[in-house]
């Protein structure tokens, strides 16, 4: 981790590049330069401002490669998520006893489809889909789709609770 001290030293360095290079090509430009500074220290100024912008590209660089990896990171939690979610939903189906199409319609129906949806793509009518969803909830023992939803919010929040460390227990002297 950089500190943040050095990372508001670095942007203060930046921003006095910057100034300095602005404001001599302004002052070029409007002709406006009142003294003309010394070759010698026009070369310092000039290879301050230079290292100053060249560790700001420097530190640009690691910030991005952080948050690359940072992203990807995420990005692997959020497909275990999912993963984990999948196998959680295909447990329960197996635990329930639910058919090949209960499976179909308990997926759509934790998606959020509508009764009409999941039958125009399960390619039956809705009182067919309406009969397999009060199959799905009788045999989950819930009795509406909120309910059958927080069944399995309510196994991941476990599952994340029990894989949590456990807090140090301090005794006192």
């Amino acid at each position: 981790m950089i500190p943040p001290i050095f990372l508001a030293g670095l942007v203060a360095i930046q921003a006095l590049c910057a100034f300095f290079f602005v404001s001599d090509i302004l002052l070029t430009i409007v002709g406006l330069r009142v003294a003309p500074i010394s070759w010698q220290t026009r070369e310092l100024l000039e290879m301050g401002a230079a290292l100053g912008l060249s560790l700001g590209m420097i530190l640009g660089w690691i910030v991005f490669r952080r948050t690359a990896r940072a992203g990807r990171a995420a990005a692997e939690k959020l497909r275990r998520a999912s993963s984990a979610f999948l196998d959680l939903m295909d447990e329960r189906f197996s635990e329930w006893g639910l058919t090949t199409a209960e499976r179909d319609v308990a997926l759509f129906a934790i998606k959020g489809l509508s009764t009409a949806e999941i039958a125009q793509l399960r390619g039956t009518s809705e009182g067919t889909i309406k009969a397999q969803t009060a199959a799905i909830y009788r045999k989950a023992g819930v009795t509406g789709r909120p309910q059958l939803l927080s069944l399995f919010i309510e196994d991941l929040m476990d599952d994340t609770a029990a894989s949590a460390p456990e807090p140090s227990s301090v005794t006192a002297a």
